[in-house]
Order: structure tokens, then sequence, then C-alpha cells
């Protein structure tokens, strides 16, 4: 993710992990940073400002990007605002892609995109065999664990794999967080009332 104001000030977001659920083939945890060579990150960061620069684009730019098993790297997708793969940011960067994105569009100083902490986004979804009123089970056991901060969507219904709303955790060490978001993600169950 990539914000640019008018004045042409660029800012990059780290470069995450997307690890997709194989089943429903949606994305379960997003991992800020990606856990990949540093070269590519550079590469990665490279292709997205080329992809910027060609649109000319002032705001939020979300760049979804395909790693190949030849470590050639693909765009897949562009979006041109805050974006599910950087909600993470609200809890660990110096400046939130939701902060940046008003920076950028009314030509404010942009700030630090840089995150301070490893991060963990968690997609909390509509459990399979359930459609109607929202019922969410397990909460009050997340709310115990620290440095986890769960946001809910406010949709009053739910069905299967619908996003319903995350959970970010963060940790100084990333194995630790990884586990714990594991917890968030087995223990938070999204049903009917």
């Amino acid at each position: 993710t990539k914000v640019r104001n008018k004045l042409g000030e660029v800012e990059i977001f780290p470069m995450v992990e997307m690890d997709f659920n194989k089943k429903s083939n949606q994305v379960e945890f997003v991992i800020c940073p990606a856990q990949i060579d540093q070269k590519l990150i550079e590469l990665g960061t490279q292709i997205a400002l080329k992809v910027s620069e060609s649109f000319k684009h002032v705001g939020l730019l979300a760049i979804e990007m395909f790693l190949t098993k030849e470590n050639k790297i693909l765009v897949n997708e562009v979006a041109p605002r805050p974006h599910n793969s950087a909600h993470y940011s609200i809890e660990a960067c110096e400046n939130s892609q939701f902060k940046q994105h008003i920076n950028s569009i009314l030509n404010f100083d942009l700030g630090s995109s840089k995150a301070n902490i490893n991060a963990i986004m968690v997609n909390l979804v509509g459990e399979k065999g359930y459609q109607g009123p929202v019922f969410y089970e397990g909460i009050d056991s997340v709310l115990k664990f620290k440095n986890v901060s769960i946001h809910i969507y406010g949709k009053s219904e739910t069905k299967p794999n619908r996003k319903m709303g995350h959970a970010t955790i963060i940790d100084k060490d990333l194995k630790n967080g990884l586990n714990k978001a594991r917890s968030v993600k087995n223990l938070i169950k999204i049903k009917t009332k």
C-alpha cells in the first residue's frame, strides 16, 4: 500500500504477506512485515511506485501482487482506497492507512507509514452453515489477550465466509504473534442468534 499527495510526496506502507484459506480462497491472515527476501521487497516497492506513477494517483493505493515460485512479481489488482490488507496499520504503524488517505487527498504532510512492531491481521468471517442475525461467540475470551484489538464491522446479518470484522495482533516476536492469531481465529466464531 502506497500513498501520494498532490505535492508528489510518497509514503509506502510495509509490504505484507497474505495467507489464504485454501478452502474459501479468502485471505485468512495478513502478516506485517512480509517474510520474504529484502531484494524482493525492494523490487516489489519499485513495481508499486511504477504502478502508482502510471496512474498519477493521489491518495491511498493498495497494490496486490503475486510472488511466483520462480520469484517473479506479478501485479494482480489495485484498489484506490483504504484496503483490508492494511487494516493492521491502525495499531501497528505511525500513521494508519485511513489517516494517510485523508492527509494525501487534502494535500497535508504525509508523515510516516512505518510499522513500529510486527502485526498479524485475522479476518473474522461468518461460519459455514450459518446465515441470518449475527451472534459473536468467543470475543470475551479473546478480550483477555494482551495486544489484540478486535474490530467488528457492524453488519447485522452473517453468512458463510462474509467478512464481519478483523482482529489485529501486535507482538515483538512474530512467531508468538502468529500463534496468538491462530488462537483468535479458533476462538471467535461468527454464527446466528
